[in-house]
């Protein structure tokens, strides 16, 4: 995983390492489902730092970590943050001490690397050890809806230096549909034998709500596109689900799971 993510974003951190519309996005979901008042923040594998740099100028506490070299960039974000405050660790969630609770914890776009036991322990880390009482998690989960139709596509980038895309890149994803897992693979054109690939187990909500059984946090709704809804009723648009690569998972923090 942290190769993967080091080199890809040695790709492309020269032209996405900056504040973008989809940072403000994440920030509009985040007032949406906790409201406005400053907060503290965890925000779990926050790549080059531009959300957690959005959210920390909105007024709140961020603490943002990052395993791969992306967390380098980060330095090179300006941050105006009156009233709030961005701390960036470059270290590995799943190992990492941290000395605070906080009211939400977010993981935009990564959950699904590693496997189902890897996904559950990152879960009672976040239900036990960084979400206070009440707390809400926000998670964007990987749809098998989608992925299972890009089987067997491949794309083709082709440089643009202007905007920063130094390489010309590949890219092959393919979906395995017993496991729900795909597989996203990546090279540059000047190194085809240098492939380097990420598998990401991707959830329905139903097999999302079987995974969060013993953590102590429970699915709450869910937001896909521009609709949130209840996580025990079917949608009103019955393709909502199969237009989005991703849904976000609102995540609330229940009560001591007893053994």
């Amino acid at each position: 995983m942290k190769d993967f993510y080091s080199r890809t974003g040695s790709w492309w951190g020269p032209a996405e390492a900056r504040i973008s519309e989809r940072d403000h996005q994440r920030l509009s979901l985040l007032h949406a489902h906790l409201g406005t008042e400053p907060a503290q923040v965890l925000e779990l594998g926050a790549g080059y730092g531009s959300t957690a740099a959005v959210t920390a100028q909105a007024g709140h506490a961020v603490t943002a970590i990052e395993i791969s070299d992306r967390a380098d960039f980060a330095e090179e974000l300006t941050i105006d943050a009156p009233g709030g405050s961005l701390t960036f660790i470059k270290d590995d969630f799943y190992s990492v001490d941290l000395p605070r609770q906080f009211d939400v914890v977010c993981y935009w776009d990564g959950f699904g690397v590693g496997s189902d036991a890897d996904q559950r322990r990152l879960l009672r880390r976040i239900a036990t050890q960084w979400l206070r009482p009440g707390g809400t998690a926000l998670i964007d989960v990987f749809n098998p809806f989608v992925w299972a139709q890009w089987d067997g596509d491949e794309e083709h980038r082709t440089p643009n230096p202007d905007l920063g895309y130094e390489h010309e890149l590949f890219e092959r994803v393919t979906f395995d549909p017993v496991t729900c897992t795909a597989t996203d693979t990546w090279w540059d054109a000047a190194r085809p034998d240098e492939k380097i690939s990420q598998r990401l187990r991707c959830y329905t909500p139903a097999d999302l709500a079987l995974l969060l059984a013993g953590t102590q946090l429970e699915l709450a709704t869910i937001t896909a596109g521009d609709l949130t809804f209840e996580a025990t009723r079917r949608p009103e648009d019955s393709g909502l689900l199969r237009r989005h690569a991703s849904y976000l998972a609102i995540l609330r923090l229940g009560p001591p799971v007893k053994d």
